[in-house]
């Protein structure tokens, strides 16, 4: 048997075990012959027995493309390649399609080798970069064969899980992760964190993501505001401790007929660029603040990338930041500064942008434009689809608990905590979001826009509106002082009453209709066309299903004997303490939405009636749901009628 024929069987034998297994352990080879000096050298290679070494009888991939963070190379038929040395890089390579990179036992892909010369240089609260010393003379990165079947695949992407502490890491557990699991997703398929992984805490990362590793999916991760060193001095720092936890703040890789790039945009602590760009709150030293922008050596690096791609494959952007956002439009923090450039760059290519941070899911079609995104970005009707895929945290864990015993946590614009999940047939996507424990089948929350909501509505935010300090303790209405939503009178349709669908990935192309009982379909309308109008605000605009659950929390009131005074009322986000107190509103409540469809209901007879609100979104998917609606002359009584009793 001769040595080629020996390695070949023994990679089929290899690949058959590795297709039951449930992932490849393993990370660059390191040579420390020598030092790069300045430049580093090393070999891509198939690594037929998955011992991360480059052995005799193994391959090198020709046509792997490898970067020190600013520059590219591609490796030559050998697999060889060899790049400058930059004394502070993430050395990378880009998973090619049809392969795969190893992983650690988080399922975290292993393609990199961090390198920092002389380390962070000062203390940080979770430990920044120990010095690397000179670069290594080789580094070589082995790739397996993948079990994926050719172009079609799907994504779980994770916005802003957002940890505060490890009672969250336990609702993040038992809600999107446990729904990610029950998805059918597998080791083929992908999951992307799009920032904001943990709240602050970098020492809650490694407990994150081996809950995550249990749904069988290799876990990619981009960085976001609340994952990066509060205590770095620069923005060169600010991601040492994660590059050292995690890995890169910026890659990219390759996944059938798809170029997935991570960006890094947070850019900590801002600086004079920043303040040039018209960001004047970046000028103080005593208190270091963030903004939303690409640096120029990641635009050299994406601007490489980018023209080393074939123009038929699907370029997906992943950053945290969004480039553009409804929910913060006006925002000079919170949207992209450099947009323009980055437009520019992916003209003639298919793309898309996925990001998180907003804790909002909003689906931007191509041509859409807010009022704005101009003046912030630089960019008009938008060139491409742009999707802020929502929060696995919703509103930050607020509001009460569901059946499940999560917090509902329902977001900015009233959708609840998910995921997003994309499909892939080549460079065609669908995308549908799915709400925390809700199952897949359920995409919209319908209700009742009437008169006495909109009276409910803002009697309590005007209290909410006050001064703490000053006004009363107890809020001036709650849950039980909401008449029923569906049941009608005539006096009711005179006030106008909307019917109300909030479809949580609505987007311009999302066709509503709701269906009478007598036959008659109306087409309910978007209230936000996106024509570069600004955002409309108040109760006449809200979503009355969500604004319901986020106006009256009863957990602001959980006390208990216990002696534990941080188990009274509830604690979220920096330890900051909600309660003991009576029911009251969640900080964030849905008074502005992009998602949201209406229909003015025209006086209907007396009786009850049944109305179907049907959406079908882009991909021809459809959800329904069936509101009950009793119309009577006047409203019956609402409680237990003890006076029939009292003799």
């Amino acid at each position: 048997m001769t040595a080629r024929l020996f390695f070949t069987l023994l990679a089929l034998l290899i690949s058959a075990n590795v297709s039951n297994a449930r992932q490849w352990i393993g990370q660059p080879e390191i040579i420390n012959d020598g030092f790069g000096e300045n430049t580093i050298k090393g070999f891509v290679f198939e690594d037929i027995n998955l011992n991360s070494s480059f052995d005799d009888g193994e391959s090198g991939m020709e046509g792997v493309h490898v970067s020190n963070g600013r520059d590219w190379v591609t490796t030559d038929q050998n697999g060889a390649y060899e790049i400058e040395v930059r004394d502070d890089m993430d050395l990378t390579i880009v998973q090619p399609s049809g392969w795969q990179v190893p992983t650690d036992e988080r399922m975290v892909p292993q393609f990199f080798y961090i390198h920092k010369e002389t380390g962070t240089g000062y203390d940080m609260r979770f430990g920044g970069l120990s010095p690397t010393g000179p670069a290594p003379e080789q580094i070589n990165f082995p790739l397996t064969k993948t079990e994926a079947s050719g172009s079609s695949f799907s994504c779980a992407m994770i916005g802003d899980s957002q940890t505060y502490s490890n009672e969250q890491i336990g609702w993040f557990r038992d809600g999107v992760m446990t729904d990610v699991i029950n998805s059918g997703l597998g080791q083929s398929d992908c999951m992307i964190y799009l920032g904001d992984v943990v709240g602050d805490d970098l020492g809650l990362l490694d407990r994150l993501l081996r809950v995550g590793a249990s749904a069988g999916i290799p876990q990619w991760l981009v960085i976001g505001n609340h994952d990066i060193d509060f205590d770095a001095r620069t923005n060169s720092d600010k991601a040492d401790s994660w590059r050292r936890i995690v890995g890169p703040s910026y890659f990219a890789f390759e996944q059938g007929d798809v170029l997935f790039v991570a960006l890094d945009n947070v850019v900590y602590p801002c600086n004079e660029e920043d303040v040039a760009m018209g960001h004047d709150y970046c000028n103080n030293a005593d208190n270091p603040r963030y903004n939303g922008r690409v640096t120029d050596t990641q635009l050299d690096w994406l601007e490489g990338l980018i023209e080393r791609t074939p123009d038929d494959r699907l370029i997906v952007l992943n950053h945290h930041i969004p480039f553009i956002s409804f929910v913060d439009h006006g925002s000079i923090t919170h949207q992209t500064d450099n947009l323009d450039q980055i437009h520019s760059m992916l003209n003639g290519h298919e793309a898309l942008s996925l990001s998180g941070h907003t804790h909002t899911i909003e689906n931007h079609a191509p041509g859409q434009l807010f009022d704005g995104w101009t003046e912030h970005t630089g960019t008009g009707p938008l060139p491409f689809r742009h999707i802020i895929a929502g929060a696995a945290s919703g509103a930050w864990f607020q509001g009460d608990f569901s059946i499940d015993g999560i917090p509902m946590g329902l977001q900015r614009m009233g959708a609840p905590k998910g995921f997003l999940r994309l499909d892939f047939t080549g460079t065609d996507y669908t995308e549908q979001y799915i709400g925390d424990r809700l199952g897949k089948e359920r995409g919209q929350w319908v209700a009742l826009n009437t008169p006495a909501f909109r009276e409910w509505f803002d009697t309590i935010m005007a209290w909410n509106r006050e001064n703490p300090e000053n006004r009363a303790p107890l809020p001036p209405a709650s849950i039980n002082d909401l008449p029923d939503p569906n049941i009608l009178t005539p006096a009711d349709f005179d006030e106008t009453v909307w019917l109300t669908a909030n479809v949580w990935a609505g987007s311009s192309e999302t066709i509503v209709e709701a269906h009478l009982p007598d036959g008659t379909i109306l087409t309910m309308e978007r209230t936000q066309a996106g024509d570069g109008e600004s955002q409309k605000l108040g109760a006449e605009w809200a979503d009355p299903f969500a604004a319901a659950r986020q106006l009256s929390v009863a957990r602001y009131a959980f006390q208990s004997r216990s002696g534990d005074e941080r188990a009274q009322g509830h604690e979220l986000y920096r330890g900051s303490q909600f309660g003991p107190a009576p029911p009251q509103p969640q900080r964030t409540i849905s008074n502005r939405n992009m998602h949201l469809w209406r229909v003015q209901l025209s006086v209907l007879p007396l009786g009850v009636h049944l109305i179907e609100v049907i959406s079908t979104d882009r991909n021809g998917r459809t959800f329904s749901d069936t509101i009950t609606i009793e119309v009577v002359d006047e409203r019956p009584p609402r409680y237990w009628r003890q006076e029939l009793w009292e003799n």
